[in-house]
């Protein structure tokens, strides 16, 4: 506290330093922890240790209250990630719900098991007019029972509401999932094509969309089409295919393709218009598993090596490797002896088309475009929306290694635009594989980012690619984040937007992946350089459940529809806390007599422990759960909201600990040991999870 503002709450430390307004109000004084300097050189290393540790406590309160899978998950930790399918359920799909329930389920059964296995699986059904719900699960066999119990039904002309189904997968998954669409129809929810790209932009997600008998039923409208899809394919780095009913099992390879472990993207091309093209791109000696990918319609190629040695699309099984098709894609995979260094594709065909290329590695980099901000903790923060046009752009990326970020050297990093065009960056290499790129023109249209480098293991060079592309503008909208929203009550978010380009009548289109009743302008004024303010109304119901997560998206858009731009806000809807406390552990008691002074004599003895668990006048003991221990552990109620516990162990696993969590988060652990040399029960406190997430306050049992 104290930078901003002359006033603190009450019992508040101030921020410390020299721009410290607070600093003589009680509690007086304080310690930042920015830099070293003569104002707090005495005590900074132990502040720096005493905030170490309590955001290692709140770490682990947050561990124990929810569970080691759920905290990898948080954390952005999972073994690989997740697999989404959108289903198109209408009748006319009945036929195609079986092929691509045949090729879900092969997919899941060879992964079962496998390191490529998914972290999670998410199925969202959709038809007309209804879509979801959205289905997650961790078993394999639980979301085949899912998709088995699809059933086809409603439709009859053509658009379906799938772009509302693609909404809520791609704001109830991770970022970097993987989804596919599968459907016959074309979208009656086109108004979400621009949403759907924003959030692909921001998730970094790769939606591929599987379009089968695309004639088959009335078309209503001809304000959406096929060409939609293949955009929203486009933006994310997956693939739009136009498949048979027939051909439908033959996708089963590009999904395996795409949903596998360490995958990485080497080339990415969109040609447009259509034109003949020659296109160089660099295998290193990590690739393995080497695919290329050709979608569109009647597209010739050949592939060199770096030996001269060459393949064409006449060649199905060739020296390089073997070829396949399924609808408007071919998919080429090279052989295992593939020649490092510099390739060569030549590509041609008399309409659009796009060429990639992919493999497994564990060279490749992450990142973010970054916009700078200043005041007292100066930094880079992540941009919601697309990058200005006519400035420099700012993007922060972690390199990754075979045996991490020191076994590389990084060449080049820049934009590429889909005309080859590159603008290299100036590299700051910030240590541990963390790199601040600036990019000082930026390319016109759509560009992905690329990096080059090489593997010091090998001595190989390598080449790295986006999948997501990106475009700038020169639209900004930006708004203010509350920090948490009630049930039941209206929140007004304030939204600023600015333009360095014409002004004039802009429209506003807001969305929710709640459907959340919302107030907004639908139409502003602009003038060039000068700032529009406005706000969002947005009220949650009142039987919202509590840490319910909403995604608002925002989009500001010319009237002619030339520039436009975006942001993506995540929200929570919380309860209001009034339980400040942890369940308490009392009334322990513990018998193990019997448990011998030597180690080697305790297979046949046996030790119990037996304690109250309390949340005295708190929302209640929601759960109760053994967190170190070997043993058998019984919770059973007992009067005056008490909940009793009663462990029983082989005197070989002398240690136990119970966590107790309560309705709003609060952890609360009960813990002895009957080694010889342990201390007495430890008992820990915790403030309530949500609060510590949303404010930073400490409060005193009085």
């Amino acid at each position: 506290m104290g930078v901003y503002f002359s006033t603190k709450p009450k019992g508040k430390c101030s921020h410390g330093g020299k721009g410290d307004l607070t600093s003589t109000t009680v509690p007086r004084g304080g310690i930042h922890k920015d830099v070293i300097n003569s104002e707090n050189v005495a005590l900074h290393k132990t502040a720096v240790l005493l905030a170490t540790t309590a955001s290692l406590q709140l770490l682990e309160d947050i561990r124990l209250a929810v569970g080691d899978k759920d905290f990898l998950r948080m954390m952005g930790i999972a073994r690989s990630s997740v697999l989404v399918f959108v289903i198109d359920t209408t009748g006319s799909m009945s036929d195609d719900i079986d092929e691509a329930r045949k090729v879900v389920f092969e997919i899941i059964d060879s992964k079962k098991g496998t390191q490529d296995e998914p972290s999670e699986y998410i199925l969202v059904p959709f038809n007309d007019p209804g879509f979801g719900p959205l289905s997650k699960t961790e078993d394999p066999d639980k979301i085949k029972k899912l998709i088995t119990d699809l059933k086809p039904n409603g439709g009859g002309d053509i658009p379906e509401m799938c772009l509302s189904a693609l909404q809520l997968a791609l704001t109830g998954s991770p970022s970097s999932s993987h989804i596919y669409v599968f459907t016959d129809a074309i979208a009656k929810d086109i108004s979400l094509k621009d949403t759907i790209i924003a959030l692909i932009r921001r998730t970094k997600s790769t939606v591929s969309f599987f379009m089968t008998g695309s004639s088959r039923r009335r078309r209503r409208s001809a304000t959406a089409s096929f060409d939609d899809y293949r955009e929203m394919a486009l933006a994310s780095g997956g693939q739009a295919i136009d498949v048979s009913k027939k051909q439908l099992p033959q996708a089963t390879a590009i999904i395996r393709d795409t949903s596998t472990s360490a995958l990485v993207t080497i080339l990415q091309r969109t040609v447009i218009p259509a034109a003949s093209k020659t296109t160089n791109f660099v295998l290193d000696e990590s690739l393995q598993n080497v695919t290329m990918y050709i979608t569109g319609q009647s597209v010739t190629y050949t592939i060199t090596n770096p030996a001269g040695v060459t393949q064409s699309n006449t060649d199905t099984s060739g020296k390089l490797g073997t070829a396949s098709s399924v609808g408007n894609l071919v998919r080429i995979r090279l052989n295992d002896d593939k020649q490092l260094g510099k390739w060569q594709i030549l590509t041609n065909s008399p309409q659009p088309y796009t060429v990639k290329v992919t493999g497994q590695s564990i060279i490749t980099f992450i990142y973010n475009f970054v916009e700078r901000f200043e005041g007292p903790h100066p930094g880079y923060a992540v941009l919601s929306g697309r990058p200005q046009a006519g400035e420099a752009a700012h993007l922060l990326l972690s390199a990754i290694g075979k045996k991490g970020p020191s076994s590389m050297k990084i060449g080049d990093i820049g934009l590429i635009s889909s005309s080859d065009k590159m603008e290299n960056a100036t590299i700051t290499d910030l240590g541990n594989g963390d790199i601040l790129a600036m990019v000082k023109s930026v390319p016109e249209g759509e560009f992905l980012v690329v990096m080059t480098g090489t593997d010091k293991e090998s001595n190989s060079e390598f080449q790295r690619q986006s999948t997501t592309s990106m475009s700038v503008s020169k639209v900004n909208i930006q708004a203010h984040i509350p920090s948490s929203m009630e049930p039941g009550v209206q929140v007004e978010l304030p939204f600023v937007v600015k333009t360095q380009g014409a002004g004039g009548e802009y429209s506003i289109v807001a969305n929710n992946d709640r459907d959340y009743p919302m107030v907004y302008p639908k139409k502003i004024t602009l003038t060039t350089g000068k700032e529009v303010n406005d706000t969002v109304k947005i009220t949650p119901p009142g039987n919202t459940p509590s840490g319910t997560d909403v995604t608002l998206t925002m989009e500001a858009k010319s009237s002619d529809g030339a520039d436009s731009n975006y942001i993506v806000l995540r929200l929570s809807v919380i309860k209001k806390i009034t339980d400040f406390y942890q369940p308490l552990c009392e009334d322990l008691s513990v018998k193990a007599d019997d448990c011998p002074m030597d180690l080697s004599l305790c297979a046949p003895h046996q030790w119990e422990m037996s304690a109250n668990l309390t949340d005295g006048n708190g929302t209640g003991i929601e759960s109760v759960t053994l967190r170190q221990g070997n043993g058998s552990l019984t919770v059973s109620p007992v009067p005056n909201r008490m909940v009793k516990v009663s462990y029983k162990a082989s005197c070989c696993s002398q240690i136990v600990e119970v966590v107790a969590v309560d309705a709003v988060g609060n952890v609360g652990k009960c813990y002895h040991s009957i080694e010889r040399s342990a201390g007495p029960p430890l008992l820990t406190l915790s403030l309530p999870l949500w609060l510590c997430l949303l404010v930073s306050i400490f409060v005193a049992r009085p």
